[in-house]
């Protein structure tokens, strides 16, 4: 199957893209692995809300719509999602996964579900968060109780009365912490290895990553100290509380280590209460027993380990080239590397300013670069 312009996702990035290039007249073969446009939104937990208004969460050339209130439910992201898609005559070609892809002349041959696809340009666009890290503490396989990845939480419906230790606190852990706490869990520890930077949701009517598209240009010496008085003003000192500070401001934390901050949703209300309890991290279990690197043992009913994700990507294009020690691409937008000219990447990165703002701007320059070049 030939195509001028392949695109990997039919995620928010892959769509989004897709659109931005029919505006160039030029139209893209989409392909992924899912059932259906929106498929990953509408299979995450019952609670998530857009961490970004409404206004800075819609894709290029379509708005959400008022209905979906300020902070747009996942519920409601799906279903713009696949709006999204025919509302640009976008007809993905799902249940596609592509398992390989490498040069073939000036263009791209891809090994897919459907057979081998080529094209002159392709982008990666399959999400951020794409495949589960999956915990790999010593004596996890000898433990008595129940472990699951955030990945498979849906709602704190089957941990109510129990005692729960949910092992991380980015974004996906403190929010399943506060649910939990929220909706009746006997017992919530929360398991800090990295110390997250906690910021509000928003700034009186601000949204805090309205104000942070400002920040990824601006220097971390001129604007963390300004975000460490703010969250001591708005949050208070959450050391009281048990939780530890973090070794670096928001911007300096980002850009070091790839670690956005965690936006409250209900976590400082838990710790305030004492219903969310902040432990070391994990060392190893041993039964029944989960033992901290402080020496502290405990036997919660079950373990929920917020350990992250991955994009994927290396066995796919792990031999190009192209992406970092992470796996994640060295570029992104409308940038290329010189030896792997065509192929560019989308939706793959986790800006302070928001993943969707960030996938707006870099569709429409993909988009731009990518119809130069077939012109040429």
């Amino acid at each position: 199957m030939d195509a001028e312009v392949l695109v990997v996702g039919a995620g928010p990035a892959g769509l989004a893209v897709a659109a931005c290039l029919k505006d160039w007249g030029v139209d893209a073969l989409v392909v992924d692995r899912s059932r259906g446009a929106g498929d990953s939104w509408r299979g995450r937990y019952d609670r998530l809300h857009l961490h970004t208004p409404r206004i800075q969460s819609a894709l290029p050339g379509l708005r959400i719509s008022e209905t979906s209130g300020r902070w747009v439910a996942k519920d409601d992201m799906a279903g713009y999602v696949r709006r999204y898609a025919r509302y640009h005559g976008i007809a993905p070609l799902f249940g596609t996964g592509v398992h390989r892809v490498d040069r073939d002349g000036r263009g791209w041959r891809a090994d897919s579900d459907a057979g081998e696809l080529t094209a002159r340009q392709v982008v990666i666009a399959t999400g951020y968060s794409n495949s589960p890290v999956p915990p790999r503490w010593p004596g996890l396989d000898g433990f008595r109780g129940e472990v699951l990845h955030a990945a498979e939480y849906r709602s704190a419906a089957p941990f109510v009365g129990r005692d729960v230790l949910v092992v991380g606190a980015g974004n996906t852990g403190a929010e399943i912490a506060a649910d939990l706490a929220e909706q009746g869990a006997a017992t919530i520890r929360v398991s800090v290895r990295t110390p997250p930077n906690i910021v509000p949701r928003q700034i009186g009517p601000v949204p805090t990553t309205m104000l942070a598209v400002a920040m990824e240009y601006s220097p971390s010496w001129l604007v963390d100290p300004l975000n460490r008085l703010l969250q001591r003003m708005i949050l208070g000192d959450l050391t009281r509380y048990g939780m530890p500070a973090a070794g670096a401001g928001v911007v300096a934390q980002a850009r070091a280590t790839g670690i956005t901050p965690t936006i409250d949703v209900g976590l400082v209300a838990a710790l305030r209460s004492r219903r969310v309890v902040p432990v070391a991290a994990v060392d190893r279990f041993e039964a029944r027993d989960v033992v901290l690197v402080d020496g502290t043992r405990f036997a919660p009913d079950a373990v929920i380990a917020a350990t992250g994700y991955t994009t994927g990507l290396d066995p796919m294009l792990g031999h190009l080239g192209v992406l970092d020690d992470n796996g994640r691409p060295v570029v992104r937008g409308r940038r290329q590397l010189p030896h792997a000219r065509g192929m560019r990447f989308v939706g793959l990165t986790n800006p302070l300013k928001g993943q969707l703002f960030q996938i707006k701007l870099d569709a429409r320059s993909t988009a731009r670069a990518i119809a130069r070049d077939l012109q040429r």
